[in-house]
C-alpha cells in the first residue's frame, strides 16, 4: 500500500525505469512507486519525463506542482480511472435538488461540529457554545448561513479579532497551502470514483474547475487549522510546508477504526457520494483524530 508523501524541492531530472522513480540531481535517489501516495514537485526548476507522468496516473498517484514561490499552482489530474465513468457522470448530471440539498446540509453540520470540537479542546469555551448553537439553527440547504457565522466566530476565536482570511499573512499562506494538498486528494478520490470535479452540489462557480471537491472537502477543513495553530505566525516556512505535507499520512478514526487521513479521505468520499446519488444513509464524518 502506497504511503508516501514524496517532495522535491531541487532541480533535478525525474524519470521513470523498472517500477521505480528515479531523481537524478546531484545524488541519484530511487524509490519504488509502489510506496508513493502522493508526488509533490515544489519548484519549476524540474524536469519530467512523459513515461514517469504516464505511470504516475496509472497508479493513481497524486501529483501537485508549485511555482516559483513554491506555492501549488497545479495538478497531474487524469481523464477518468473509472471504465464506467460516463455513467456515473450520466448519473452526476441527474442528481436531484432535494438529495443535493440533503447533502449539503449534512456536510454543513460536520464542518461546523468540528469547528466546534477544535474550540472546545483549546478550551474557547465561549466561542465554542455560540457555534454548538449554530448547529441547533441549520436549515435546511444552510438558508440562514450558519457555516458564514460560524466561519467568523471560530476564526477570530483561533487568530485573534484582527484576523480575516481576506488579508494576505504568514497565517493564510499556511491555511491556503494545507487546502490545497487536502483538495488534491478529494480530487484524485472523486476522479477515480468516476464523477467530475467541476459538478458540485454547492459550490457552482463556473471558473473552479474543482466545486464538488470542495463540496466534500468542509468537514475536514479544520484538520489543517489545528496544525496551523501551531505554527510561528510571523513567517511561513518550509518546515511547516513539509508539516503540512504530511498531514495526509495523520491517524486519524473513520467508523470506528483507524486509518491514514488519504485512505479515510477515499472511505469518505465514496460514501458521500452514494448519499448524494441514493438520497439514503447520511454523511459522517471521521469521527476524531487519535
Amino acid at each position: 500500500m502506497s504511503w508516501r508523501v514524496v517532495t522535491v524541492t531541487n532541480r533535478c531530472k525525474l524519470e521513470h525505469r523498472l517500477d521505480y522513480l528515479i531523481c537524478r540531481g546531484e545524488e541519484t535517489v530511487k524509490i519504488h512507486l509502489s510506496e508513493i501516495s502522493v508526488l509533490i514537485v515544489e519548484t519549476p526548476a524540474v524536469a519530467i519525463t512523459a513515461s514517469l507522468m504516464c505511470e504516475l496516473v496509472r497508479r493513481k498517484i497524486k501529483v501537485v506542482f508549485c511555482d516559483e514561490r513554491h506555492d501549488p499552482c497545479f495538478e497531474l489530474q487524469p481523464h477518468s480511472l473509472r471504465y464506467d465513468a460516463s455513467g456515473c457522470i450520466r448519473r452526476q448530471i441527474c442528481w436531484t435538488e432535494k438529495n443535493k440539498k440533503n447533502a449539503w446540509t449534512q456536510i454543513v453540520r460536520q464542518k461546523i461540529f468540528q469547528q466546534y470540537e477544535l474550540l472546545r479542546k483549546n478550551n474557547l469555551t465561549e466561542q465554542a457554545a455560540k457555534l454548538f448553537g449554530y448547529l441547533g439553527e441549520l436549515q435546511e440547504a444552510d438558508a440562514t448561513n450558519r457555516e458564514g457565522h460560524a466561519a467568523k466566530v471560530y476564526f477570530n476565536a483561533l487568530f485573534g479579532l484582527e484576523f480575516s482570511r481576506q488579508e494576505s499573512s504568514a497565517i493564510n499562506a499556511a491555511l491556503d497551502y494545507g487546502y490545497s494538498i487536502l483538495l488534491s486528494a478529494f480530487n484524485r478520490e472523486v476522479v477515480c470514483c468516476g464523477y467530475l470535479t467541476e459538478l458540485g452540489i454547492n459550490h457552482n462557480n463556473e471558473f473552479n474547475p474543482f466545486n464538488l471537491s470542495c463540496d466534500l472537502i468542509e468537514p475536514f477543513r479544520p484538520l489543517v487549522d489545528s496544525l496551523v495553530l501551531t505554527f510561528d505566525r510571523e513567517v511561513f516556512s518550509k518546515e511547516q510546508k513539509h508539516a503540512l505535507q504530511n498531514l495526509l499520512n495523520k491517524e486519524i478514526v473513520y467508523g470506528g477504526k483507524k486509518y491514514c487521513l488519504k485512505d479515510a479521505v477515499s472511505l469518505y468520499v465514496k460514501d458521500a457520494l452514494s448519499v448524494i446519488e441514493t438520497g439514503n444513509g447520511s454523511i459522517d464524518y471521521y469521527g476524531c483524530d487519535v
